[in-house]
């Protein structure tokens, strides 16, 4: 557990691990001064490095990988993750956190699980997936639908490979644009609900995309017979300090960084701003 003062006094941390994903992402494996970060799936981390700022960053590894270490996948974008992209090994960052509701790792003990990533909603969902497949006796049957722009945008090859080998895994990827090399689905995610086969009373489903994607997924969810209280999405949106004080965040009357990340879709069924 946090004091309050620590809580917001970012820790100053190692990155041991750099992989670059693409262009635009790359793959950190950070180590905490003070062994494991403690996090649930789903939760962010605030990352800074002196002098540039501060950004909240997905963590993208369970709290089931060994070792004191955790990840996080960061795109290029700004003048902060410009900075990170141009860390070395053994190069330091501060990290706050972590932060947030991640998912409910114990309402979905005993069901099938549903992922629907689109783009970078990967990132997210990669930790409560891994987190999954490292217990995997403690769930049912596993389904990925993942959406990217092209073939080569899709992130994590390695794991989903190693996914794929996983009993009862069913990986279901699409891409807008394809090339030579793609004999898959061409279309958006809500293509792949098609070839879907489950049981909705026994499903969880997790949701994390961009904001466009959340309302088509949405609706062909509910049409597939999937119920509203099995629904959780991660609205990573706008965030900004992490701890509910800048406002930047806020849709209707909630603060994103705070009363989510994740939410269930329930509860925000009804904002206005969430769609």
């Amino acid at each position: 557990m946090h004091n309050n003062e620590s809580f917001y006094l970012p820790q100053v941390a190692e990155v041991v691990g750099i992989k670059e994903f693409s262009p635009r992402e790359k793959f950190f494996e950070i180590k905490m001064p003070e062994g494991p970060l403690g996090h649930q799936p789903g939760q962010f981390v605030e990352v800074s490095i002196l002098g540039v700022g501060e950004a909240p960053i997905s963590v993208s590894s369970s709290p089931t990988k060994d070792g004191d270490t955790f990840e996080m996948c960061i795109r290029n974008t700004g003048s902060l993750t410009n900075k990170l992209h141009q860390l070395k090994v053994g190069d330091k960052v501060g990290i706050r956190g972590p932060y947030g509701v991640g998912f409910p790792v114990h309402d979905l003990t005993g069901y099938d699980l549903l992922f629907v990533a689109g783009g970078l909603g990967i990132v997210p969902l990669r930790s409560m997936i891994n987190y999954a497949v490292d217990r995997r006796s403690e769930f049912g049957k596993i389904t990925l639908l993942y959406g990217s722009r092209t073939p080569s945008d899709m992130l994590f090859a390695e794991d989903i490979e190693h996914w794929k080998k996983v009993p009862d895994f069913n990986f279901m990827p699409t891409v807008d644009v394809a090339d030579e090399s793609w004999g898959g689905k061409i279309g958006p995610i809500t293509r792949l609900f098609d070839d879907l086969k489950f049981d909705p009373s026994k499903t969880m489903s997790l949701v994390v995309g961009p904001p466009v994607m959340f309302r088509y997924v949405l609706k062909a969810m509910l049409a597939e017979g999937i119920y509203e209280s099995h629904i959780y999405l991660s609205m990573e949106r706008r965030m900004k300090c992490g701890v509910g004080k800048c406002g930047h965040c806020q849709m209707d009357y909630v603060y994103v960084c705070q009363d989510g990340p994740v939410f269930p879709y329930t509860r925000v069924r009804n904002l206005q701003e969430a769609f």
